[in-house]
């Protein structure tokens, strides 16, 4: 499973957000705010072995695959869109899919080369690379290495080989296990491992069994994710049938529960509402995101969100490239981009992610960070006077100090359900201030 950008948090984000047509009105009269020159990258590798069950990624299997021609594809997006920022800084680099872990050293190597021909990337920015068991073995992990990556993704999902093959995953626990072990040998430190739950005929003790076997033998760094039952999926048909139970949602919180608690009796904080490191093992990559930052996204149906300056632009554009390989491929070779859709964001729609991926990480948005995006409406004047919002403070779910705006623990467990509210006076205190200023 990918991390990213956007693909977690884009998927609730974009549920949550609304269209709000009274702020593209008056987007012509907010001045916009100054753009670091700096950008975090996302590079999609869009192919895999097989498809799993539950996924409904933008993922193909490849026929005849010319990697040569990808390769080439991907590092022309990567130099165009980068020089097409303006940033003069990448300070991380993600190679997400898809299995990237099926690409070549070679293909790494080159992309990273480019983003350091076109932008600075220090020598110690996190590099991350996604990593499927049955295509990471000892050899390519070290070539991985060589080409720069150093730190790793490794998507286990369960240890239970009946749960994997319910989940169409071509690699057994033992495999997930041993290449584990290889990993946290070649990036010590800097291991990541993704789990499941909530899966049909999973109960709290089996989860929580397979749990406490991974955190016995784990590096510093681990993501949860509720399974989502995807439309079109094969996973999404056999429910659909009756053929396969899915847990109830009490039982699916409880597993939640009963995993943050166990990874904070073993030294893990949770630093966003999926994602748990002990050792300051946190992803600095991920924070880009829930931190608002710029970042671009390279490769058949990559997000970015970044300001197009060489165009002369000074407002930030939310982008989603080509979906389908081929014909991206082709569209990189005639344009030396593919992107499919761009849209310019008003300043509303920026603070409203700033909002709702913000409040994901435990130390939620300070004061500071917020007047970044917002210099004339902070914190305070939004929520501050609401009775909702206040209602969520008294009821423990939330809290407005002079620290920030965050979710208290028991809060970040139910995010969902918090946002609606705080979107909606986030709007409304727009809209006041909007009709003050006309």
């Amino acid at each position: 499973m990918a991390a990213p950008g956007w693909r977690h948090p884009r998927a609730r984000l974009a549920a949550a957000l609304r269209s709000l047509r009274a702020a593209r009105q008056h987007r012509a009269r907010q001045p916009p705010r100054a753009e670091p020159l700096q950008a975090a990258l996302y590079v999609h590798w869009p192919y895999c072995q097989k498809r799993c069950s539950y996924c409904n990624f933008n993922t193909y299997i490849p026929r005849g695959l010319d990697e040569e021609s990808v390769r080439s594809c991907l590092s022309r997006e990567a130099q165009t869109l980068i020089r097409l920022s303006q940033v003069q800084r990448i300070s991380s680099v993600f190679f997400g899919g898809g299995t990237p872990s099926l690409a070549s050293p070679l293909t790494i190597a080159a992309v990273l080369e480019t983003v350091s021909r076109c932008a600075h990337l220090a020598a110690d920015a996190e590099v991350t690379l996604e990593a499927n068991p049955t295509s990471a073995t000892a050899s390519r992990l070290a070539g991985f290495r060589a080409s720069g990556v150093n730190r790793l993704s490794i998507g286990i999902q369960s240890l239970d080989d009946a749960e994997l093959r319910l989940l169409g995953r071509n690699h057994t626990a033992d495999e997930a296990l041993g290449t584990l072990e290889e990993a946290k040998k070649l990036f010590p430190g800097r291991t990541s491992v993704d789990l499941i739950f909530g899966l049909p005929c999973q109960s709290v003790s089996s989860w929580a069994r397979g749990l406490e076997e991974l955190l016995q033998l784990c590096d510093d760094h681990v993501s949860l994710y509720q399974l989502t039952l995807e439309r079109g999926t094969s996973l999404f048909k056999q429910v659909q049938r009756g053929s396969l139970p899915v847990p109830k949602q009490e039982v699916v919180a409880e597993m939640y529960e009963s995993a943050r608690e166990m990874l904070r009796d073993v030294g893990f904080r949770q630093y966003e509402v999926s994602n748990f490191a002990r050792n300051g093992a946190l992803s600095t990559h991920n924070l880009s995101y829930w931190q608002g930052s710029q970042y671009i996204g390279v490769g058949p149906g990559a997000h970015g969100r970044f300001v197009p300056r060489a165009h002369g632009e000074s407002l930030r554009e939310a982008r989603i490239q080509t979906l389908e390989p081929d014909s991206w491929m082709k569209e990189v070779l005639a344009c030396g981009h593919g992107t499919r859709k761009q849209t310019v964001l008003s300043q509303l729609e920026v603070l409203e992610e700033v909002l709702v991926l913000g409040l994901r990480m435990d130390i939620g948005i300070t004061h500071q960070h917020w007047l970044q995006f917002a210099t004339s409406l902070s914190l305070w004047d939004v929520f501050g006077t609401s009775e909702e919002v206040k209602e969520l403070e008294d009821q423990g779910l939330l809290l407005l100090d002079n620290r920030g705006l965050r979710c208290s623990w028991k809060g970040l467990a139910v995010l969902d359900s918090l946002l609606l509210t705080l979107l909606n006076q986030l709007q409304k205190s727009w809209e006041d201030r909007t009709a003050h200023r006309t």
